[in-house]
């Protein structure tokens, strides 16, 4: 009797072996990833005291606002740590129905469906809204949490040039599937960059497709009020359209939505996996999340404050000589000639005082590693411009 090929008698202590030659090799790739832990202050291990952030996504400088965290202490009390269930057997709360009410109101859509996080937000979305026999037309930039959505669909998944919309519209136009959604960011998360909406819709209009569009980096950035891109272009409850946010961003909480016409919004209530099977938002984090929106309606020069800091801290680099790309949002990215410049470039400016982003494969999506900063509103233009010169300070010979 022919021996199979592979010995399978392994003992228990050696099943997980192949772990450490995975490790081996991220660690010659200057990809390995490690936590980093804030004390009290805020301030990350290894870090100068009072760093500037320039990492995180608190955009709009809510995440401490004493309102935020009033709402969100009050809710806790009032409504206990947690949801204790899912969303439709006893996990909603007044304070979701009304973060649902304003976000909805805020955004210019029909309805708006809350749930635990803006990646569950968008793998709820697209599995209610595509399935084995639709197309889905991804652009290739597409944040993680949209490209695991697509992957569980069961749909045809096509992945396009970025910002192409000439091979957006060919593969509407040969496709053999009744229905097709297009999945696109507003402003995409590596390098800030905007999706020209108008011109998508006009490509989707044309070939008699959906359009879901994630809005987790334009809440509270785009537009005069921080609407979102979508609102901004006058886009904002199409009959066509679909979108998405995290609350963990520009409203300084946790959580994400779906927002749209009311019946895709029903349909996702009834549908979406990681709605109906998942506890629901902790109500500390809607009733902060609701704080943030409120505030955010009431002081809308925050959204103009963190695109002028965006501006300050690009025209600071790009004086500096830094290969910084074009800002249109809040994100600034600066490329890095490696994964281990990159890596090497965060620590030294975390060393003098200045917390900033670094993001290596897997997490973008071309062979480049970037640093990538986050303007927050509730920066000084002293902070900034120190800032600038830390990061000019410390990039790698």
């Amino acid at each position: 009797m022919a021996q199979p090929e592979h010995d399978h008698q392994r003992p228990p202590e050696a099943v997980f072996d192949w772990l450490d030659d995975s490790a081996r090799r991220r660690e010659r790739a200057g990809l390995r990833r490690e936590m980093r832990v804030r004390d009290t202050a805020g301030t990350a291990a290894g870090a100068a005291v009072g760093a500037v952030d320039l990492a995180g996504n608190d955009y709009l400088g809510l995440s401490r606002h004493p309102e935020v965290t009033a709402a969100a202490a009050e809710a806790a009390t009032v409504w206990g740590a947690g949801a204790g269930a899912a969303r439709l057997v006893t996990g909603t709360t007044r304070l979701h129905q009304e973060l649902e009410r304003e976000l909805a109101a805020f955004c210019g859509t029909e309805a708006a469906l809350v749930f635990s996080s803006g990646y569950l937000a968008n793998l709820g979305a697209l599995s209610a809204l595509c399935r084995p026999g639709s197309l889905v037309a991804a652009d290739a930039a597409n944040h993680a949490s949209l490209i695991d959505g697509c992957r569980l669909t069961g749909a045809e998944v096509v992945d396009l040039p970025h910002g192409d919309a000439v091979a957006l519209d060919e593969a509407l136009a040969t496709r053999r599937q009744p229905r097709a959604l297009v999945v696109t960011e507003s402003v995409f998360s590596v390098d800030g960059d905007l999706v020209e909406l108008p011109e998508v819709l006009a490509v989707c209009r044309r070939r008699g497709a959906g359009l879901l569009v994630d809005e987790a980096h334009a809440l509270g950035v785009i537009g005069a009020r921080g609407e979102g891109a979508l609102g901004a272009a006058g886009l904002a409850g199409s009959p066509d359209t679909v979108a998405t946010v995290t609350l963990s961003k520009a409203l300084g909480a946790q959580g994400g939505a779906v927002l749209g016409p009311r019946r895709v919004i029903e349909h996702v209530l009834n549908s979406a996996r990681s709605f109906l099977f998942d506890t629901g938002l902790a109500p500390a984090c809607a009733g902060g999340a609701l704080a943030g929106l409120r505030v955010l309606r009431r002081e809308p020069g925050r959204v103009a404050r963190v695109r002028a800091v965006a501006a300050r801290l690009h025209t600071g680099l790009a004086a500096a000589g830094l290969p910084v790309a074009p800002v249109r949002a809040a994100v600034v990215s600066v490329r890095a000639g490696s994964a281990r410049a990159a890596v090497a470039w965060r620590e030294g400016c975390r060393a003098a005082g200045v917390e900033v982003g670094c993001f290596r494969p897997p997490s973008v999506p071309d062979r480049f590693s970037r640093l990538r900063l986050t303007a927050r509103a509730d920066l000084t233009d002293e902070q900034v411009d120190r800032a600038v010169e830390v990061i000019r300070a410390c990039r790698p010979a």
